[in-house]
């Protein structure tokens, strides 16, 4: 379970715009990529995000090229999850990888507001918001483990020590 403000953008939110281009073959450290997160879209957002934060977005969420870094940079800036109406489907899985929770619910992103304080259970599929809760499918035992273990990397490194 995680709770956190929502952060609410729209339509379309491109990888571009969640890391921007003109870093991609730049070498940096986790700090160093959170302080990009969503630069050109939200110039704010880096220095306000507090760990525990939630991105919420419309359609296609992380649509564009297949970067790493788009999804590492919400993680690494303290996101707990992005909820969307849809994603892309090379970001969505290159969350999971990462470790970023992502979840589908048209329904309760048509009611979030930017600032709203939401709780996630994960396990049970619920959103606790002020404008109700929503459900949506619990995430297979799979991908909580890859999401408790911190990423796809992890999870795959304490399988091999068992």
């Amino acid at each position: 379970m995680t709770e956190g403000r929502v952060w609410k953008y729209g339509d379309a939110v491109n990888t571009d715009v969640i890391f921007p281009g003109k870093y991609t073959y730049a070498l940096m450290e986790p700090e160093e990529l959170a302080g990009h997160a969503l630069e050109d879209l939200d110039p704010g957002f880096a220095q306000q995000v507090k760990p525990g934060d939630v991105v919420a977005a419309g359609t296609n969420f992380g649509c564009g090229s297949s970067r790493e870094q788009a999804a590492s940079c919400l993680k690494f800036a303290g996101v707990q999850a992005v909820i969307a109406k849809s994603f892309a489907r090379i970001f969505f899985r290159n969350a999971i990888n990462q470790g970023l929770p992502v979840i589908q619910s048209p329904e309760a992103v048509d009611t979030l507001q930017t600032g709203d304080t939401i709780r996630i259970d994960f396990a049970r599929g619920l959103i606790h918001t002020p404008h109700g809760d929503f459900e949506f499918p619990p995430l297979p035992d799979s991908v909580l483990g890859i999401l408790q273990a911190g990423g796809l990397v992890a999870y795959t490194q304490q399988k091999l020590k068992r």
